[in-house]
């Protein structure tokens, strides 16, 4: 059976994440700062499987919540109790005994499981990527080499936050690796050397033809898998750059057709998101000789203008620009793309390897589900860090097993068939009405203020102060269901006839 979320970050708002947690110090029983993490995302199934049985938090003084950071703030011997008790009951299938059921492949060659590190800062010098791959990505797609020089902005980051602080979307005006071609040439011997069994993805961007059949034979002689086009960077647009080659399908072909002269390697272009359809742009690049599409690369956006300095961040001596916007707040524009590559049948037999809003076992699903065959992480592992890949990896496991998957393959695509392009297609002769829990429901009201004021004046609070609905007026919206904060609505499962109502 498949556990359906009973503990929520809401539950845990407060935690920090530590890095060497002053909570898994002083436990004698277990590690609460790894399950806590688990928790965060989204896999408390593995963390519940995890905790020991016996639940030696009943008889234990919570020391855990004494050393934490912010002692008093964060409820440990609850959260885990709730693990034992809420979680727990609900699992009958073991975690998989080890990760083969995550084993795939890049244009036919093997990865360990579908997560690489995306061409970004988290993938710019050996000791990071080896760190990386220590702590089990299967590979990496390294900070896009360029034979120009690169001189960064400080600061160059900014970002949309949630209640919490956590990152929501994130912005920057990174550009390439600022490393030489040579220097690049000599992490990637050197990554091969000592972890050949992990993925070597070489990002590259050339000025002209030339460059860009240098660049991809330079990196099939120094040891790479693979090399992704990078024809989407928003932030290197002069002359013909980055996301500029992106928008023009013809450059696409032209500079796809020059990296394959250099090369036999498989070969990925990286499209940009900053078009209405990358269908186009897609199709050049097979025509081009590209073996696959990677996307999304971030999306052009302006974000937190300041009301005294009138300046946008990250702001830079006075002065702003247009960056890239990334992180799980762009994921649903990222599965758009996918989708529309996946039911693209021009592009049949072509890999796909997804990335945009990444950071837990479940957006990553969705990447799968919807056609993708690997996937790519660069925001979630600025925020969180490398570690985040334990409950990538074990919770996307833990899934396939549970649903009967043979392999991580076996998911890939289904749920192509549900997308359409266009509303035309819904059906909309029934009404699915909300259900109210009412030993869930704290009275709050909210359902019935986003009902009267941005929906159809179907609720009213009672007596107790909870929901009553009027179903001749609900049209079966479920913005209530969306507002309340305490999941005290969910989806009736019983469809209602309009000439019913």
């Amino acid at each position: 059976m498949l556990y359906e979320r009973n503990i929520m970050r809401s539950d845990m708002i407060r935690c920090a994440l530590c890095h060497d947690a002053p909570c898994s110090d002083v436990c004698k029983a277990c590690d609460p700062a790894a399950l806590l993490r688990s928790i965060w995302f989204d896999n408390e199934q593995a963390a519940a499987l995890r905790f020991p049985a016996s639940d030696p938090c009943i008889v234990c003084g919570a020391p855990c919540e004494a050393a934490c950071v912010r002692s008093g703030e964060v409820p440990i011997r609850s959260l885990l109790t709730r693990l034992h008790e809420e979680v727990r009951p609900y699992l009958d299938e073991p975690m998989p005994k080890d990760a083969s059921i995550l084993e795939t492949e890049l244009c036919g060659i093997p990865l360990e499981n579908p997560f690489l590190l995306s061409s970004s800062v988290v993938a710019s010098t050996y000791d990071m990527c080896a760190r990386a791959f220590e702590a089990g990505w299967a590979g990496a797609c390294f900070k896009t080499i360029c034979s120009f020089d690169i001189h960064e902005a400080s600061p160059r980051f900014s970002a949309i936050t949630g209640d919490n602080g956590s990152i929501i979307g994130f912005k920057n005006i990174e550009q390439l690796s600022d490393h030489s071609v040579a220097e690049n040439m000599e992490i990637f011997r050197r990554l091969k050397r000592n972890y050949p069994t992990k993925f070597i993805l070489a990002s590259i961007m050339g000025q002209n033809d030339a460059e860009w059949e240098e660049l991809s034979r330079l990196c099939e002689e120094n040891g790479v898998d693979a090399i992704e086009l990078n024809f989407s960077c928003p932030n290197m647009m002069d002359e013909g750059l980055g996301s500029d080659i992106g928008q023009v399908p013809e450059l696409v072909e032209r500079f796809t057709a020059a990296a394959r002269r250099g090369t036999k390697l498989p070969i990925l272009a990286k499209l940009t998101p900053n078009e209405a359809r990358m269908s186009p742009a897609a199709e050049a690049a097979k025509h081009g000789g590209a073996d696959g599409i990677a996307a999304i690369n971030t999306i052009k956006s302006i974000v937190g203008v300041n009301p005294h300095t009138y300046v946008s961040s990250p702001a830079v001596r006075g002065r702003s620009a247009v960056g890239g916007y990334s992180g799980n707040a762009v994921k649903p524009i990222a599965l758009r793309f996918i989708a529309e590559l996946g039911q693209n049948q021009n592009l049949s037999g072509m890999h796909v390897s997804g990335m945009g809003g990444i950071e837990t076992w479940r957006d990553a699903l969705e990447f799968i589900l919807l056609g993708a065959g690997s996937l790519q992480v660069t925001t979630a592992v600025m925020q969180y860090g490398y570690r985040i890949i334990d409950d990538l990896k074990s919770g996307l496991a833990y899934y396939l097993k549970a649903k009967g998957f043979a392999n991580v393959r076996e998911a890939q695509g289904l749920a192509l068939d549900s997308v359409s392009s266009t509303t035309d297609v819904l059906e909309r002769d029934t009404v699915v009405f909300p259900k109210f829990h009412r030993e869930k429901c704290i009275g709050c009201g909210r359902c019935v203020v986003s009902c009267a004021d941005g929906g159809h004046q179907a609720l009213r609070l009672d007596e107790t102060r909870r929901p009553v609905l009027n179903g001749s007026k609900c049209v079966g919206c479920h913005l209530c269901l969306l507002v309340c904060p305490n999941g005290a609505i969910s989806s009736s499962r019983k469809r209602i006839d309009r000439r019913e109502i």
